[in-house]
């Protein structure tokens, strides 16, 4: 089969734009262009689903670690005291940008669902009580002066979020921003596979 001539001083690529080599001439315009948004929104998800695992590549999986250590008001708190529900585990610090955006949301959650906080190298209980009084935050929170308690999560970075199941495995990790619905259905999904 022979290619196409092209008409004197047309170009393919004009030829192309104007449809007249258009390889589905029975697909109207607006079908290409939703199939071709269709996929450039695919390639970007996979993207950031790529980014967001190459950024959670350190955190801890498997058990989670055991620990001991003290709330801002000096209660004591273990991971043993969330045994047999999902307990979120949000690693964050007062001085970063993401987490002031997300903060409002882990507080919401609070409400309804086991979290448990780590304020990582953002000062002592009585700073980190500060900041969140003057935010009107009440999640349970652990400061975590020198970081020791969120590197044995792997915590590299903040925020850092671990899901971990009512026996102790952590079932979902992440790095970065997550919506408050996500890490909703997130929990329910554990809480319902067991």
């Amino acid at each position: 089969m022979t290619p196409p001539r092209l008409p004197q001083g047309e170009s393919a690529v004009a030829l192309w734009h104007h449809g007249a080599m258009d390889p589905t001439p029975n697909t109207p315009w607006y079908r290409r262009r939703a199939a071709r948004l269709a996929l450039e929104l695919l390639v970007i998800v996979l993207i950031v689903v790529a980014v967001r695992g190459w950024m959670a590549r350190d955190v801890a999986s498997g058990e989670a670690p055991v620990f001991q250590a003290e709330l801002l008001d000096g209660t004591p708190v273990a991971l043993a005291d969330y045994a047999g529900e999902p307990l979120l585990l949000y690693i964050w610090a007062t001085w970063c940008h993401v987490c002031r955006l997300e903060n409002p949301a882990i507080d919401r959650l609070a409400r309804n669902h086991p979290v448990l906080t780590i304020a990582m190298q953002s000062g002592g209980p009585g700073e980190v009580a500060d900041y969140l009084d003057e935010r009107g935050l009440a999640f349970a929170t652990i400061a975590d002066l020198d970081g020791a308690l969120s590197r044995r999560f792997g915590a590299r970075g903040v925020p850092t979020l671990l899901i971990i199941d009512g026996h102790g495995a952590i079932r979902y990790r992440t790095v970065g921003y997550t919506t408050g619905w996500w890490l909703r259905a997130r929990l329910w999904w554990i809480r319902t596979t067991g």
